[in-house]
């Protein structure tokens, strides 16, 4: 059985992989900080349906923490197949009022987490020909008003997808989607909602379950696609462009 470790795995997005990958069979790892509730139901609701899964407390941003993390899986599972970085801030930065501290906390969550995971895996990874997706986002392409951490962030980790792709091959192949309008914050009201969707071609929101099935495709179907930024997002980039 094919093992995945899924960070920041307890709700949303996350949440939405790990029922993906658990649902096609895989045994999953999620790591989760401050959704102990969640973390639990998770666990409880796919073990009841006969799936492997692990939901382990950790915080990734510190070093020592990230390194136990790995181990823990490896001594669970006995190996690993996936990585896929998802967990991820997203607070609101204006210009004017960032500071040194608020800019490095996001890219160190965003960024540097996701490449010195990346890193830690990337031995058990390439002796089981492995793969890792990163989550990005499309405003690693057009950035977002008064994010500009979160927007940075992003960019540089589509560019540390391709960097990756290369130190890794051939053994482990790398690869991120960048979402649009998959799952809205739960503090977003309706007409903000509304004026998000009517800036994208299909006025819809795409939801979950189509980012994790997008991941679960990389990681299953798609055997010589590597170095890749898939773009799911309703068309809110061709309709910028165009």
């Amino acid at each position: 059985m094919k093992v995945a470790l899924v960070t920041g795995g307890a709700v949303r997005l996350g949440r939405a992989i790990v029922e993906e990958l658990a649902g096609a069979g895989w045994s999953v790892a999620f790591s989760y900080r401050s959704s102990g509730t969640a973390a639990l139901a998770l666990v409880g609701e796919l073990g009841d349906r006969g799936c492997d899964v692990a939901g382990i407390e950790v915080d990734i941003d510190d070093g020592h923490a990230r390194t136990r993390l790995v181990e823990v899986v490896l001594d669970r599972f006995g190996g690993l197949d996936a990585l896929v970085n998802n967990a991820a801030v997203f607070p609101r930065t204006p210009f004017a009022e960032l500071t040194e501290d608020s800019f490095q906390a996001v890219l160190r969550t965003n960024l540097a987490v996701p490449v010195l995971l990346a890193q830690a895996c990337a031995e058990t990874l390439a002796a089981r020909r492995g793969s890792i997706v990163n989550i990005a986002d499309v405003y690693g392409f057009q950035p977002l008003r008064h994010h500009l951490a979160y927007s940075v962030s992003k960019a540089a980790l589509i560019a540390a997808t391709r960097a990756l792709a290369v130190e890794l091959a051939p053994e482990v192949r790398v690869n991120a989607v960048a979402p649009g309008i998959a799952l809205f914050p739960p503090d977003y009201d309706e007409a903000k909602r509304r004026r998000l969707l009517d800036r994208t071609l299909l006025k819809v929101e795409g939801g979950a379950g189509e980012i994790a099935r997008t991941v679960r495709f990389l990681l299953e179907g798609a055997a010589t696609m590597t170095g890749q930024v898939l773009v799911v997002d309703g068309g809110r980039l061709v309709g910028l462009e165009g």
